[in-house]
């Protein structure tokens, strides 16, 4: 159903010629411009003119690559399914309201016609041609609603089903976003974790280094044996004794 939806919007927008392209475009990931064009078997001008005039309307997303050699740039394009979603229903949105008003409008007022020549009137205009068509010159007839109103009626509930589909599309598509989103949020949350880890682990390194420089290991000084000072006066006294 969903691709179902896709192919609908590609239609809207570019033409049933190009709806094929929806089976090539892929939501999570890009793909190259080239390669499209080759399972299309259109030109790459070809190709490109289809997926400008989607991206015009904010359907598509692309991301582009420098040849290095070349010099020229390759385009790789992705689907915003979410949008193009949101896109059919407003499509759908303005054919509700519109059909809506055709069966106020056929409910409320009264409308003539001309049998012979098949041309509807509204009440007004009926009266300005005096109730006579210009054409044959037959009286116009009264026209019944009711076989038109119930095939207004029949359309409105389909459009009514279908936009419930897409609602429903929606949702889940919206709920998939989300859980990449928190799925992401949790992947950068990690890596932070890991980056403050890393610097503190490199605080502590450089603090201890410092404190290194500031505070050098004491070296032990060899231990000198000292003689009593006594035993060394005595000595002295002994030597001069022995002189005289």
């Amino acid at each position: 159903m969903l691709k179902k939806f896709l192919k609908e919007v590609v239609v809207t927008v570019v033409g049933k010629q190009a709806e094929e392209i929806i089976d090539l475009l892929d939501a999570q990931k890009y793909i190259n411009e080239f390669i499209i064009a080759k399972k299309l078997g259109i030109t790459i001008n070809q190709t490109r003119n289809i997926l400008y005039k989607i991206s015009d309307q904010g359907l598509v997303s692309f991301t582009r690559k420098k040849d290095k050699k070349k010099g020229w740039y390759t385009y790789f394009w992705k689907l915003e399914t979410l949008k193009c979603l949101e896109f059919l229903r407003e499509i759908f949105l303005k054919k509700k309201e519109q059909i809506a008003n055709q069966i106020k409008s056929r409910e409320s007022k009264e409308f003539y016609v001309c049998e012979r020549c098949d041309i509807e009137f509204t009440a007004e205009n009926a009266l300005l041609h005096d109730f006579t068509c210009s054409e044959c010159g037959d009286i116009f007839a009264l026209k019944d609603n009711s076989k038109l109103i119930n095939e207004l009626k029949k359309n409105l509930d389909k459009l009514n089903r279908e936009m419930a589909l897409i609602e429903e599309e929606i949702r889940k598509e919206k709920e998939k976003l989300d859980k990449e989103k928190v799925k992401g949020l949790k992947k950068e949350e990690k890596i932070k974790e890991k980056i403050k880890e890393a610097k503190r682990l490199e605080r502590n390194k450089l603090k201890k280094m410092s404190l290194k420089i500031k505070n050098p290991p004491k070296t032990k000084l060899k231990s000198v044996k000292r003689k009593p000072v006594k035993k060394i006066l005595n000595k002295i006294k002994q030597s001069k004794k022995r002189k005289r």
